[in-house]
């Protein structure tokens, strides 16, 4: 008997969890955090702002912005951005660091990078030839696919 309480406290448990940390909210560009503000400021002053989106997970708040034109950008819950999704246009080159600018450049002069993501290991970009690029945080290549 105390197993089977036990399990179904667990799952009780489990079920509130997920069920609060898949939470979307719509708000507005002035309640992401400055830092998120500052950088739409920064590099996408010209396009117009279609949905914003808080989503609650179970630790933290992620970000997410949505442009007219179907660009999109990640922010964590800082307002650091994590993923540069740009389907209507190039990714900005100031958001690019320029050893992996370089890369692209002289290897592949005719491609612009439509996508960038970033994380604790490193940068993954994707160009306009579908070819996705991966570096390390020494801007290293070490995986194409």
């Amino acid at each position: 008997m105390k197993k089977l309480a036990f399990i179904l406290t667990c799952m009780l448990t489990l079920c509130t969890t997920l069920a609060i940390a898949d939470n979307d909210k719509v708000i507005t560009v002035k309640q992401l955090p400055q830092t998120a503000q500052l950088f739409l400021k920064s590099h996408f002053q010209n396009s117009k702002v279609a949905l914003v989106k808080m989503e609650n997970k179970v630790v933290t708040k992620d970000y997410e912005v949505t442009f007219v034109n179907g660009n999109k950008i990640d922010f964590d819950s800082k307002g650091n951005w994590e993923e540069v999704d740009c389907k209507a246009s190039s990714v900005p080159a100031k958001v690019v660091p320029v050893q992996i600018q370089r890369y692209v450049k002289a290897n592949y002069p005719k491609e612009k990078i439509v996508k960038i993501e970033r994380d604790r290991k490193g940068y993954e970009i994707k160009l306009s030839n579908r070819m996705e690029l991966t570096f390390d945080t020494k801007y290293q290549l070490t995986k194409i696919d």
